[in-house]
Order: structure tokens, then C-alpha cells, then sequence
């Protein structure tokens, strides 16, 4: 399989921006594993492990007061271009990469939707930042985006807001976004906490048909 994702010696810490090392807080230490195209990986810990923040530091996500203070999370990249070190990339390299090469699923899916942006012209907005997709081409495919992941009647969803969406189907909305550009990683966050049991396993379905579709590689995060 071919290699696209290696991290090595990832940490993170908390702490004042301009305070010496020592008053940090150790939040993740010391975190190395690969990934390849269409390969699976399971990032499992309790709450508090520091699951998400290195889902997080991977993409340049980290808030305020928390930085990546050693490693590196190296994106290969197609052909013969060198690796990309997203820990050490620029904040516009980092823009480009997220929603294109790697994509994440965050665990609660309004924080990855605006509230006052229909679902279709939301994901239409991926498609046309990353890859200059016309308008008219883009709402036609973030129609059929919405219809892969099983949301009924796409067409018409299509022009709802978020509010009118279930727990369930903003979270497949949000996978929508995410695949829209077919990233060659997904980093699924904890994709199904805030669903029942039922929905849970759809989404997790879902999620694994669709990398089987694409052939990404997808780290899921959970507990």
C-alpha cells in the first residue's frame, strides 16, 4: 500500500506563549504511527487522553495556548515532490492541505456547519475553493455528495439549513463536506458521540463504505 501519512514523536503541550518550558503542560507525548492509502487506524483512549488534540495538531487545529512542541506529521505527496511537514507548513499551505489532502469529521456537526448557509451551498464552497469548480457543477455534485451518504431526497435537502437536519444527517452532511474533494486522509474525530446507538452504527458504516469507495486512509478517533 502506498504510504501517505507518517508521524513521528508527536507532542503537545499547554502554556503561556512567551513562558519558559518548564511551566508547560505535557498533553500528548511522544505519539508516532503510519498510514497508508486505504488503511484503517484506531486512535483509542480514555476522555482527557489527548485523542483529539492529536487529531488536531495533525491539521495546525491546536487552540490557543496549546502548541505541538516536538515531531513531525508528514503528508506524502504524490509523484516525486518532497514530503509536506505540516507541523512546521505555513498558515496558507495548512489552508490548502485542510478539506483537500486530509479532511476531518469533528465530533459535533454544527461546529463544522454555518448555521445561516444552506447544506448544499456549504459543501458547493469546498468543491469551489479547492479544485475551481464552477457554480452550477458544484451544487449539482454537492447534490450528488449528499445523496452517497444517504441523505433521501438530495435535491431538495440540498437548499435546507443546518437547523432542519437531525443529528444524524448534519453528521452525514458533514462527511459530505469532508469527502467532497476525496482527501486521501480522513480523520474522523469521534464522529458518532453525540448520536444514539442506532445512528452510530450507521455513520460508522458509512464512513468505512466510503473508504473503501475512495481508497483514503482514515484515522478514527474514539473511546
Amino acid at each position: 500500500m502506498t504510504r501517505i501519512l507518517e508521524v513521528d514523536g508527536l507532542s503537545v503541550a499547554a502554556g503561556p506563549a512567551a513562558g519558559p518550558a518548564a511551566d508547560w503542560v505535557p498533553l500528548v507525548h511522544d505519539v508516532s504511527f503510519r498510514l497508508s492509502a486505504g488503511e484503517a487506524l484506531a486512535l483509542v483512549g480514555e476522555s482527557g487522553s489527548g485523542k483529539s488534540m492529536t487529531a488536531l495538531a495533525l491539521l495546525g487545529l491546536l487552540p490557543r495556548g496549546v502548541a505541538v512542541t516536538a515531531g513531525s506529521v508528514r503528508l506524502l505527496e504524490p509523484g516525486d515532490r518532497p514530503p509536506l511537514d505540516l507541523v512546521t507548513a505555513g498558515t496558507r499551505t495548512l489552508a490548502d492541505v485542510r478539506g483537500r489532502r486530509v479532511a476531518m469529521v469533528f465530533q459535533d456537526p454544527m461546529a463544522s456547519l454555518n448555521p445561516s448557509i444552506t447544506v448544499g451551498e456549504q459543501i458547493a464552497e469546498v468543491l469551489r475553493r479547492h479544485l475551481g469548480t464552477g457554480r452550477a457543477a458544484a451544487a449539482r455534485q454537492a447534490v450528488d455528495l449528499l445523496g452517497a451518504v444517504g441523505i433521501k431526497e438530495p435535491g431538495r435537502r440540498a437548499g435546507d439549513y443546518p437547523h432542519t437536519f437531525s443529528g444524524g444527517m448534519r453528521q452525514r452532511a458533514v462527511i459530505a463536506m469532508a469527502l467532497a474533494c476525496e482527501p486521501a486522509v480522513l480523520i474522523a474525530d469521534e464522529p458518532t458521540t453525540a448520536l444514539d446507538v442506532t445512528i452510530q452504527a450507521q455513520i460508522l458504516d458509512l464512513l468505512v463504505r466510503m473508504q473503501d469507495e475512495l481508497g483514503m486512509a482514515m484515522l478514527l478517533v474514539t473511546h
